[in-house]
């Protein structure tokens, strides 16, 4: 199979272009040439721009295409359009994000989404609208999905991807934990430790991508894991194990973390407070990915690997997650005075 990857030399793509060339199929790389450009020096590289800079595209064909980029659903409707005849099948990569109405568990892919215009699109996406670009993420994803879909009808898979987790994960959000587990002794986790939590460990997402894009799929479908219900307190005391460490857990109640300020998702990774009500958000339904042959690593190995990526990078980095390590030790001590 000859396979397009717009992208592919940050985190999900690398293992997509890894998972593929395990396969056998022949890839190219539509990317800008800036992110880890020496990654795969013995795959052929197009450089261009996505934002109307498509000629290096003009001429050739593709068996399948995949979009690990796409977020403007201008800049995806230009993409699918000029691919349209160039490619057989078009993959989206999407976001669990785009659901409304979180208050259920195991919402499904027939689930109601958030909805935009496309002039409001267009607003957000040109920067005019700051501070509530994030706030659109979910609406601009599937706003993108229907574009792809409206270029090459019947022809569009699209992945709604919960937290992807793994080696080379910059987020920050899963390795924070990880880490910080692995330093031992008394680790602040928040609320309740009984809270449902989902992620997928990025090279089990690539290499199912690539046998349904195979199989030339099409539709929409979820993809997060793990198969069996996991909580919080399962996964904190799976990192413990993973990493032979001496922490322990202390849970601490949302109102006290509220009060004192503490940043849900961002501060405290994988963290979504009760009083928000969204209980489905890392609680999809993953029963027709996996219908479809989608599979898991054991949680320890995910940890493991992470960790051992952990190990690889510099000391002192800015993370882009999880607390600063002198704001928990504070936070623990309030909290102890507290409940003295």
């Amino acid at each position: 199979m000859k396979l397009l990857i717009l992208g592919g030399t940050r985190f999900l793509g690398r293992y997509l272009v890894e998972s593929a060339l395990e396969q056998g199929h022949e890839v190219t790389l539509f990317n800008r040439g800036k992110g880890n450009p020496h990654l795969f020096p013995d795959v052929e590289t197009l450089i261009g721009n996505r934002n109307g800079q498509l000629s290096a595209l003009e001429g050739k064909k593709w068996d399948a295409v995949i979009d690990t980029c796409g977020f403007v659903p201008r800049i995806v409707k230009e993409s699918a359009e000029r691919l349209a005849d160039a490619v057989e099948h078009y993959t989206f990569i999407s976001s669990g994000s785009v659901y409304s109405d979180l208050t259920k568990i195991g919402i499904n892919e027939n689930h109601s989404v958030h909805t935009i215009t496309d002039e409001k699109a267009e607003e957000i996406t040109k920067g005019t609208a700051g501070p509530i670009y994030n706030e659109y993420y979910g609406p601009l994803k599937y706003l993108c999905e229907q574009a792809a879909e409206a270029a090459m009808p019947n022809r569009t898979l699209s992945i709604r991807a919960g937290l992807i987790v793994g080696p080379h994960d910059y987020s920050d959000r899963f390795s924070y934990w990880v880490q910080r587990v692995a330093k031992g002794k008394e680790v602040l986790a928040p609320g309740n430790p009984d809270a449902q939590i989902q992620f997928i460990d990025v090279r089990d997402l690539a290499k199912w991508i690539i046998k349904m894009v195979e199989g030339r799929k099409i539709g929409v479908f979820n993809a997060a894991g793990p198969e069996e219900k996991l909580t919080m307190r399962d996964f904190l005391d799976q990192c413990k194990v993973a990493s032979n460490s001496n922490a322990i857990f202390t849970w601490v109640q949302e109102d006290f973390l509220n009060d004192n300020h503490v940043s849900y998702w961002s501060e405290m990774p994988l963290w979504i407070p009760e009083f928000l009500n969204e209980p489905g958000f890392l609680a999809v339904s993953t029963q027709k990915a996996r219908n479809e042959g989608l599979i898991y690593r054991s949680l320890i190995d995910t940890i493991r690997d992470t960790l051992d990526w952990e190990f690889s990078r510099p000391v002192g980095i800015e993370r882009k997650a999880g607390m600063k390590f002198e704001k928990e030790m504070e936070l623990l001590k309030l909290w102890h005075e507290k409940m003295s």
